[in-house]
């Protein structure tokens, strides 16, 4: 009962070390979403510090402004695609789309090979003969769709 009566009596500095202990789990706890409901904690002791108010309305501002916070840092982060010094790390074909290359082996009945650097691929496209030039304009997973130059 002692706890509860020193929350009690100390409203505003009890949000605001609650949104400091959240604050401290986001470091051990990595997720995001404590670091909004911690800030949010600090925010309703100081909006109690200043104005002192009934502790269900203190729980319903600190619910809707943890809420909004939250929703907001989702709705930004899914919204930006992640920065990477090597965006085609799991899609080595869409790197080679535009570039020209020289057929190795015709393209016949639709299928054919070219080289690019030390790798041979397999493209697909309108029948033509090796040595023929082509440009990349597609890929369908590891074979790539050609067109002559």
């Amino acid at each position: 009962m002692q706890v509860v009566d020193f929350i009690a009596g100390n409203g505003p500095w009890a949000w605001i070390v609650a949104g400091l202990v959240l604050l401290a789990l986001e470091l051990i706890v990595p997720g995001g979403f404590l670091l909004w409901m911690g800030i949010s904690g600090i925010v309703t002791g100081l909006i109690v510090l200043v104005q002192p108010i009934g502790w269900p309305l203190q729980w319903l501002i600190f619910g809707v402004l943890s809420l909004i916070s939250i929703a907001l840092w989702v709705r930004w982060t899914r919204g930006r695609p992640a920065a990477t010094d090597r965006p085609y790390l799991n899609r080595r074909a869409d790197q080679f789309i535009g570039q020209e290359a020289v057929l190795e082996q015709a393209i016949q009945e639709g299928f054919g090979r070219i080289v690019l650097g030390d790798t041979v691929w397999r493209v697909s496209g309108a029948d033509m003969p090796a040595g023929q030039r082509v440009r990349i304009v597609g890929n369908a997973g590891a074979v790539l769709k050609v067109e002559a130059a």
